[in-house]
């Protein structure tokens, strides 16, 4: 069973509300901090659409970073303890770097920061601390952002390494499964428009990043994961230099399961990203 239409309504479904941007005259923004006072932490407006969202799991191994702008892997992490900082850099990365070079193909992996996220009702989201699930549809990077990653993580081979294929992908896993509370949606990249991706400005006290907030529409396609375990994984495609009609941006976004217990224990997960080079 392929992508196709027709195979899409066969799929089980739940139906779910996923936030998305309100469209505004101004850039949007958000500060990764506490701003001046008087200053909004972000000044954009987001609102609930109910969706439909497919369960993968009878097609997960048809879906590819190329055409939907995801992919799902089996692959069991040696870590033993996601809350070692020292053993996720020393057994997680390494072991990733391994993996992504396997499935993609790639030269070259550089891994450049790692988020845990745990679900804790009715918390805000703490960059300094815990990290709550996102629950705005939103993609990582953007067209200007995706390179300018490569110059300010590797400067000095930065223009050599943009001159071939570069990829920013995330690799998203459970810690604790199954994964009831909280799941990962992702949109199929090919049911996105182009002009439905909004460049953003996230602010650092140091710096300011780019990431595509997402207007609605009803032509986008959702997917999910039911019951995802710790030894499965999403690749999420965030940038692609590549423009020969390929996917490019995979928006992606967690979501309350209305089908799930209530007694669901809470998400908790880990993300990768990573700068993915090809020679060509």
């Amino acid at each position: 069973m392929a992508f196709e239409t027709h195979a899409i309504e066969t799929l089980p479904v739940v139906e779910a509300e996923l936030n998305y941007l309100v469209p505004m005259p101004v850039r949007p923004r958000y500060y990764t901090y506490d701003p001046a006072p008087g200053v909004p932490r972000s000044n954009s407006g987001y609102e609930a659409h109910r969706v439909r969202i497919h369960d993968l799991r009878p097609v997960a191994g048809n879906a590819t970073l190329d055409e939907q702008g995801f992919a799902v892997l089996r692959h069991r992490s040696a870590v033993r303890d996601f809350q070692d900082e020292a053993e996720i850099r020393g057994t997680y990365y390494p072991e990733a770097e391994a993996l992504l070079k396997r499935v993609t193909g790639a030269s070259r992996v550089f891994i450049f920061d790692h988020t845990l996220r745990r679900h804790i009702p009715g918390a805000e989201d703490d960059r300094t601390g815990v990290r709550q699930p996102a629950r705005r549809v939103h993609v990582d990077h953007t067209e200007r952002s995706g390179p300018q990653r490569v110059r300010d993580l590797i400067p000095d081979q930065a223009e050599m390494l943009l001159g071939g294929r570069v990829q920013i992908i995330n690799l998203w896993r459970p810690i604790r499964g199954p994964v009831l509370d909280a799941p990962l949606a992702l949109a199929d990249a090919s049911s996105v428009a182009p002009q439905e991706l909004v460049p953003s400005d996230l602010v650092y006290r140091d710096r300011i990043g780019e990431t595509y907030a997402v207007t609605p529409s009803p032509r986008h396609r959702w997917f999910y994961l039911s019951r995802m375990q710790p030894d499965e994984a999403f690749l999420i495609k965030c940038y692609d230099s590549k423009t020969d009609g390929r996917a490019r941006f995979a928006p992606h976004t967690a979501f309350t399961d209305p089908t799930a217990p209530t007694d669901a224990p809470p998400r908790e997960s880990i993300e990768l990203r990573t700068l993915v080079f090809h020679p060509e």
